[in-house]
């Protein structure tokens, strides 16, 4: 009998979007630094950081409004942007929905939509804009004019002209921030579902944590040109790599401490200092692992903000130059100057070296 053949290793899928070592200088300034990451075929990927930290400035490298200074950009494995090589953005079929949705005033619905397929015959292109339309659940706005439309609309229409042409990829440059918060939410899941439905590979621009939370595969974290972390929102928020990264997604309490052989001491007491090396330290607590028990670490109730689902505290602990924030229960009763004691969630504490220039 002749042995078995063990089948081989399942390949990953292959990246859609890949960034390879991306640079792009303005003057002085350099807005992005040797920025690697990639996306595979009908994922959706968050560029999330604070204003000014590159994402926008790589949106248009990778759209191909601008040209890197180097490194190289490759979509479906062609290179678009190379030393060699540079793909112009009309030829690249990629798709881009603009923050302020970029739609034309004096063209109607269908128009506008039409307007990304004029190398295809009229009738085609009636087809095809008819069918986008139809996809975002607007072919009976058709003939209607932009300004007649509410801010979902638009927002729709600006989507469905950006898929009209079959995009190998979708960039969007923060979509969904000129809607109020409960339209913001509606659009923006109504939009997740139809992208992940047709099998769109996303590029989404976003300055929102709980944003990026809530629609990304994955989440590249830029700070200052560069990728501060790469992984999925899960791990990002459990395991961030940085107290910069901590501190993105939530308050958090900044704890000093000391590391030894592997523990770190608080005026909070000892916790696993993981890899950590012997040192002072740094360590991250948000505020719902911090919590009101009958024994702990004493403190003085400094003040107490009720917001609804939880009462915001801020308590003074003895030894500490700052006050702690701690959300608990609405019921809890709590007054300032109150004295309470504190427990912390088992493994909750983030823990990291004190950067130099902390």
């Amino acid at each position: 009998m002749s042995a078995l053949i063990p089948s081989p290793s399942p390949r990953p899928p292959a990246a859609a979007l890949q960034i390879d070592g991306v640079s792009r200088r303005y003057g002085e300034r350099l807005a992005v630094a040797e920025v690697s990451w990639s996306a595979h075929a009908g994922e959706t990927v968050c560029l999330l950081g604070h204003s000014g930290c590159g994402k926008t400035t790589l949106l248009r490298l990778i759209a191909g409004i601008e040209a890197p200074d180097s490194g190289c950009i490759r979509i479906d494995g062609e290179a678009v942007s190379a030393a060699d090589r540079f793909v112009p953005a009309q030829h690249r079929r990629v798709g881009m929905v603009f923050q302020d949705y970029a739609l034309f005033p004096h063209l109607d619905v269908l128009d506008n939509v039409m307007f990304g397929l004029r190398a295809q015959p009229r009738a085609q292109r009636l087809a095809t804009a008819h069918a986008a339309l139809e996809r975002v659940g607007l072919a009976s706005r058709a003939r209607h004019f932009p300004h007649t439309l509410s801010g979902g609309e638009q927002q729709r229409v600006a989507l469905a002209r950006a898929l009209a042409p079959a995009p190998r990829v979708l960039l969007m440059d923060e979509p969904f921030s000129n809607l109020d918060r409960r339209l913001r939410d509606r659009v923006r899941d109504e939009t997740m579902a139809l992208l992940r439905e047709a099998g769109i590979t996303a590029v989404v621009v976003t300055h929102d944590p709980r944003e990026a939370l809530c629609i990304a595969d994955r989440i590249v974290l830029m700070h200052r040109g560069r990728v501060e972390q790469d992984a999925t929102p899960q791990v990002l928020y459990r395991q961030p790599a940085s107290l910069f990264a901590a501190s993105f997604f939530s308050t958090l309490n900044e704890v000093p401490g000391e590391v030894r052989g592997g523990s770190v001491e608080t005026a909070l007491g000892r916790f696993d200092a993981g890899r950590v090396n012997d040192g002072p330290a740094v360590v991250g607590l948000r505020p719902h692992d911090l919590r009101i028990a009958q024994h702990g670490i004493a403190a003085t109730v400094v003040d107490a903000l009720f917001l609804g689902e939880v009462m915001q505290l801020r308590v003074q602990v003895a030894n500490l130059a700052t006050p702690l924030i701690v959300h608990t229960a609405p019921a809890a009763a709590t007054r300032r100057g109150q004295i309470v004691h504190l427990g912390v969630a088992p493994d909750a504490a983030l823990v990291f070296p004190l950067p130099p220039a902390h």
